[in-house]
């Protein structure tokens, strides 16, 4: 077990999947900055909740750090720009989701200096909670582990019920990801910081940090720097996919289950990626606002992977450039091979959500066309599937359109669409696709009414 004590065992979950991890190519990659875009294109929903509705105008300049887009309700954050320059458009831009969606362009000013011009330093310990609250607002902070839900909004638990445990995700289960790794190591003063300041507005009482045990040096950095602070400790939980889900890790460290179609605020439980609050022990002290994350970006169609600190806005095809690609690039994920998003045009931009930029090879046999066969019956998809659903009968229902069922009597939406069904079919059966459409479908039957 290496550092772990002799008697120390990474704590689990049962079920989910032991795909190849990939990490090697980027773990020991310093986090380092590249080059500005020649322009950047900001969408202005990458959270979820209401977009960010505009602040400026085109034509208008900007500096670096300066608000350009104002939160539209509680559900929301606003946008900062991440660069020096002038607005050149606010209109319709591509996106990794396929269809376009409103979103400011900047044309970034190749002479400036690029530092952040717009801050607003604030006494953190003369703000009562709801000022700190609207400060995590303010910052424009999301989970920056890909599901960039609004920070704020987890640090107010729904009426009667409140926080007592802090969770921090710093597992990165998905392959090729090492980007929260490098920030456990290198930003280790800004994520205590982070933690602090998020049990301080929960009034949570502790906080966990949850580390892979493929990351013992990570582990080893945190619990010396943590000897010092009480109520904060981090252990290590198995190197298993999808450790990193919310419920997975509740599960893991704490023994405890979120209830179906329950919150983790219901077990008094808020979880929070390690880069999410690294960045708000970052910015909050300074009152600035998140224009730029960390990413990793990797894959066997990369020259020269790393780890980066990338302005929120650059373009994907930019990015690739400045790592060098092979002659045989093929699909590029956004975020990891397992949950990630491939993107049809490499216009798309790096968002808030954007944690990892995978490059395949044409090549690459995962690539490949593969045929679909009947279900066998096997029964591996209901072992590997993390929160006990029936994956193959649910992919039998789907391909009789019986959505409605499916959600109704098989919990189809507990499934977190982790992709472990899929990736140990045997027939190569998409069950994952066939939940998401299925999910889609139900949503439209009750939007409609």
């Amino acid at each position: 077990m290496g550092l772990l004590n002799l008697f120390e065992r990474p704590r689990t979950f049962a079920h989910g999947i032991y795909p190849i991890e990939h990490k090697a190519l980027t773990a020991d990659k310093p986090i380092r900055r590249l080059p500005f875009a020649p322009e950047l294109v900001l969408p202005l929903a990458q959270h979820r909740g209401s977009p960010a509705q505009p602040g400026v105008r085109v034509g208008q300049e900007v500096v670096r750090g300066e608000p350009i887009a104002r939160a539209d309700g509680h559900i929301s954050v606003p946008m900062h720009a991440p660069a020096t320059g002038m607005v050149r458009q606010i209109g319709l831009a591509p996106t990794a989701e396929g269809p376009k969606a409103p979103a400011i362009r900047i044309k970034v000013y190749e002479g400036a200096s690029q530092q952040v011009l717009f801050d607003l330093e604030r006494d953190l310990d003369a703000l009562d909670r709801a000022s700190l609250i609207a400060a995590v607002q303010d910052a424009g902070l999301v989970g920056l582990g890909g599901a960039t839900f609004p920070s704020h909004v987890k640090l107010i638990p729904p009426k009667g019920r409140w926080i007592d445990t802090v969770v921090v995700n710093g597992c990165e289960c998905e392959p090729y990801l090492t980007c929260d790794h490098r920030i456990m190591l290198e930003q280790t003063a800004a994520l205590i910081r982070g933690i602090r300041l998020v049990l301080r507005a929960t009034g949570a009482e502790r906080a966990i940090i949850g580390v892979e045990d493929n990351k013992l040096d990570a582990l080893a950095h945190l619990r010396a720097a943590l000897s010092a602070e009480p109520g904060i400790s981090a252990e290590a939980v198995q190197t298993k996919y999808p450790q990193g889900a919310e419920r997975m890790l509740i599960l893991s460290l704490l023994g405890l289950e979120v209830p179906a179609g329950g919150l983790p605020a219901d077990l008094g439980v808020a979880v929070y990626n390690v880069g999410t609050l690294a960045q708000m022990g970052e910015l909050l002290p300074r009152g600035r606002g998140l224009i730029e994350r960390v990413v990793t970006v990797s894959g066997p169609a990369v020259r020269r992977p790393g780890n980066f600190i990338v302005p929120i806005g650059t373009p994907v095809r930019f990015l690739l450039e400045q790592v060098g690609t092979t002659p045989e690039l093929g699909e590029v994920i956004l975020g990891g091979p397992m949950m990630g998003m491939a993107v049809a045009s490499l216009d798309v931009p790096v968002t808030k959500g954007v944690s990892g930029v995978v490059a395949l090879e044409r090549a690459d046999p995962d690539l490949a066309e593969r045929k679909v066969y009947p279900c066998i019956k096997c029964g591996e998809c209901v072992h590997a599937c993390p929160v006990s659903l029936n994956p193959s009968l649910l992919g039998e229902l789907a391909a009789a359109r019986e959505y409605r069922v499916m959600a109704e009597r098989y919990w189809l939406d507990q499934c977190f669409e982790c992709g472990c069904c899929a990736y140990v079919c045997p027939s190569n059966i998409p069950l994952t696709q066939y939940f998401r459409i299925a999910k889609a479908i139900n949503r439209e039957h009750r939007e409609a009414g």
